[in-house]
């Protein structure tokens, strides 16, 4: 229920004694007094830059804001010089759609008709290490709030999880309580989760990487942004109480690596209440729709430090806040510790005084409670008492966007050179017709390539009504506008082993990937987020992936033009304390988010086809590309080489085939394209898996055409992972619409089957036959679908 706005909250909890707080005058007759900074992540020329910038030493509270908003996860310092490049490598036709760029709570863009959506993914890797479920859940709820601060109505998640050996001990700890936060908060919101990934492989042992993403519709003039301006107008703190969970969070869980040295005492995971939150969501859309908000920020990470610095940062004057007016679950919390409290499901809001009545309607309307905490005033400072002593008084600025920044030192890594030279020429390549087969189905049937079945049918892909396309498609599609069937597609893609090979490439590869996602669903590629999972900016090694990673996707984004729009920086992903090892990190993990637009989602592509006799056409040139590819991981359990080619051109080439395609009518006036899917892990032998299995219609294929055109033989021409490929399913009558468009683009183009039957039968030039030609892979449909149903629960 809502507090009168002029009285201090009537709960005697709040109203309790307290010890005389360390004030600012106490702080500055005792210069010398010990404070523990290091204790807070905080470095010696840190602290010493902090009592510089106060003239004095910090008081308690100060340090506990500093520590949080000065720490890696949330003042980038690290990182922002080099992710300047997402902004400075942007052209004015790359800013044609955008609404809201970076800077925000996330990015808005334009996808016509007035309509607009906001997207963001953001990561939640070490608090899901330490508490599985609580961890990947408020990894959901914080996302989810972040669109909702932009003024919108969350419609989807998706995820992108990894994991360590699926055969390790610990995996299945980490991985049915990520699954099951995932999936609990996101149902209960009623959210579908439309797409994802999820991989398994021994770098992540330490660090599984959680990150989740959220997408929201609005109209054009709702937009809402984070900032605290006009003296006099008041800042209110609404939704769940202030309790002691993730306290300490961003400053110590998501800035350190789990290695010894680490602070002994971890802070506690935030706990999510996902219907706490479905009715916030609902209020704070009624508040939009009353225009009652001014700005708004949501609070996550470093919680009412980071919400109220960085509100009064954003605006043009100052701000005080009364601490003791703030809603508390735990009566012994400190000062500081409000302040860094990660409680879940809290949102700032600043009103206007003549609003104020209005606003408390509709939070007593749908029973959350809120108290006036604080007022917006001219003093270009951020003042905080507690109880009438004064705590904290900074300039905004400094806490929120004036940290300090790192030119972190980087190398090229010792052991690259060696990396990339363990090409994979060297492996040995099936001998036999039984060998190549067998090693067909050891690829589709691995942990990382088979059906995830297991893990999305535990999320609600259909809620609301909205989903064209979700998982295991190649984008998940949701509807916008019901009445055009306006909606957008998105992919979420990363490939950490390509991007251990060669960073520039693998961010590059990832983009290339998720825009060739977008675009064999039928999508015109808009935007992009992302999610940079990275090692210790402290090591070398890992900075240099970092900084490669970077550079590689701001140029790819430049010259596909596709905006960043936001996303996020997870560091410290790392293994013990020993650096400059070739095991020190994970495997450098750029998560790409790309936003297509689709001006029908009713013309969405499947990844797989349901008809029979239908022409299978592929798209797009094969190289001998093996290195770091799924057969070589499988197979040989080899990491080596140089990944495959990025050819940008070809890709925009290739998505503008797609999309043209998908936008085409047969006469008789039915869809042109019956099916898609883009090839890239796994190769060709995959994706003709998928497609068989999407809806149980059989092929036959023949190589020939590839090989022949291309040069390649049955095993590369099965298994390559060139990019810039995909398949399309077409009725006969349209492959000469398909041979048009392609030519037209210069995208090479081969017939190389026929939808049908139970059985899925690839013939080549010799397949590797056992004394004799022409003997063709069979693989049997029922049978396929077993083993790649059942593969990973087995292991667990």
């Amino acid at each position: 229920m809502a507090l009168e706005p002029a009285k201090i909250p009537a709960d005697v909890d709040n109203l309790r004694p307290v010890e005389h707080p360390d004030t600012t005058q106490d702080a500055a007759a005792t210069p010398d007094q010990e404070m523990p900074y290091r204790e807070l992540g905080l470095k010696d020329d840190e602290y010493a830059s902090i009592k510089e910038l106060l003239g004095r030493r910090p008081t308690n509270a100060e340090l506990a804001m500093y520590s949080v908003m000065w720490s890696e996860h949330c003042s980038y310092k690290s990182s922002k010089i080099h992710l300047k490049q997402f902004g400075t490598k942007v052209t004015p036709e790359m800013k044609q759609h955008l609404l809201v760029g970076m800077g925000e709570n996330a990015g808005v863009v334009d996808i016509g008709d007035g309509w607009a959506v906001t997207y963001k993914v953001e990561s939640h890797n070490h608090p899901s290490f330490v508490e599985p479920y609580q961890g990947a859940a408020t990894g959901v709820g914080g996302i989810v709030r972040d669109i909702i601060s932009m003024g919108a109505r969350p419609v989807a998640v998706m995820d992108q999880l990894r994991f360590g050996a699926a055969d390790h001990p610990d995996t299945a700890r980490v991985v049915h309580g990520v699954v099951a936060g995932v999936g609990g908060y996101g149902n209960c919101l009623g959210l579908p989760n439309i797409g994802g990934e999820t991989e398994f492989d021994p770098s992540y042992q330490q660090n599984p990487l959680v990150n989740a993403l959220c997408v929201g519709v609005l109209r054009h003039d709702a937009i809402h942004l984070a900032n605290a301006t006009g003296t006099g107008n008041k800042v209110v703190l609404f939704g769940a109480r202030t309790g002691g969970d993730g306290i300490g969070g961003a400053s110590i869980l998501a800035s350190e690596s789990f290695e010894d040295g680490m602070p002994a005492k971890r802070p506690s995971v935030q706990v999510g209440d996902p219907f706490m939150e479905k009715v916030l969501i609902e209020c704070c859309l009624d508040l939009f729709n009353a225009d009652l908000v001014l700005g708004i920020q949501d609070l996550g990470a470093a919680g009412i430090s980071c919400a109220t610095s960085e509100l009064a940062s954003n605006g043009d004057g100052g701000m005080h806040v009364d601490l003791e007016k703030v809603l508390l679950r735990d009566p012994s919390l400190t000062a500081g510790e409000i302040l860094m409290s990660e409680s879940q499901e809290r949102m700032m809001a600043v009103v206007a005084p003549d609003r104020l009545e209005e606003f408390m309607a509709v939070i007593d309307k749908w029973d959350v409670e809120a108290a006036v905490i604080g007022e917006v005033n001219g003093s270009g400072r951020l003042t905080i008492d507690h109880f009438g002593e004064r705590i904290v008084d900074v300039d905004p600025r400094t806490v929120a966007h004036e940290g300090p920044t790192y030119h972190r030192p980087y190398a090229r890594p010792a052991w690259q050179d060696a990396l990339n030279a363990d090409s994979s020429d060297r492996l040995a390549r099936p001998s036999s017709a039984a060998e190549l087969t067998e090693q067909v189905v050891a690829v589709v049937t691995n942990a990382n390539q088979a059906s995830t079945a297991w893990v999305t049918n535990q999320y609600d892909r259909f809620v609301r009504g909205d989903t064209a396309l979700a998982q295991p498609d190649d984008a998940g599609v949701i509807r916008v506008d019901e009445a055009t069937g306006r909606g957008v597609a998105i992919s979420t893609d990363a490939n950490g082993r390509f991007t251990k090979l060669d960073p520039a490439t693998g961010a590059a590869q990832a983009l290339a990937e998720s825009y060739r996602n977008v675009c064999t669903v039928g999508a015109t590629p808009r935007a992009v987020t992302d999610c940079l999972n990275f090692g210790s900016p402290e090591d070398p090694d890992a900075m240099w992936q970092l900084v490669e990673a970077i550079t590689g996707l701001a140029d790819a984004c430049k010259q596909m033009g596709v905006p960043v729009t936001g996303g996020n920086v997870s560091l410290y992903n790392s293994h013990g304390k020993v650096k400059g090892l070739i095991d020190s990190s994970i495997n450098p993990t750029p998560v790409v988010g790309v936003l297509g637009v689709m001006d029908d989602v009713r013309r969405a592509n499947p990844s797989g086809w349901f008809e029979e006799g239908l022409a299978i056409i592929a798209l797009g040139a094969t190289a001998d590309e093996l290195d770091g590819s799924t057969w070589t991981r499988v197979v040989h359990d080899h990491l080596g080489g140089l990944p495959p080619k990025v050819d940008l051109e070809a890709e925009m080439a290739l998505g503008r085939v797609l999309v043209a395609l998908s936008e085409a009518d047969l006469p008789e006036g039915t869809k042109l394209v019956r099916a898609a899917h883009d090839l890239s892990a796994g190769g060709l032998i995959q994706s003709l898996v998928d497609a068989v299995l999407r809806h149980g219609v059989g092929a036959s294929v023949d190589l020939t055409p590839i090989e022949s055109r291309d040069g390649v033989d049955d095993f590369t021409a099965l298994f390559s992972e060139s990019g810039a490929r995909a398949l399309v399913a077409v009725h006969e009558a349209a492959v000469p619409v398909v041979e048009a468009a392609a030519s037209a683009e210069n995208v090479p183009w081969a017939r190389i089957g026929t939808t049908g039957g139970d059985i899925l039968v690839v013939s080549g030039t010799d397949l590797l036959a056992d004394g004799g030609a022409g003997r063709p892979l069979m693989l049997d449909l029922a049978e396929l679908r077993a083993d790649v149903e059942s593969t990973l629960p087995a292991q667990f």
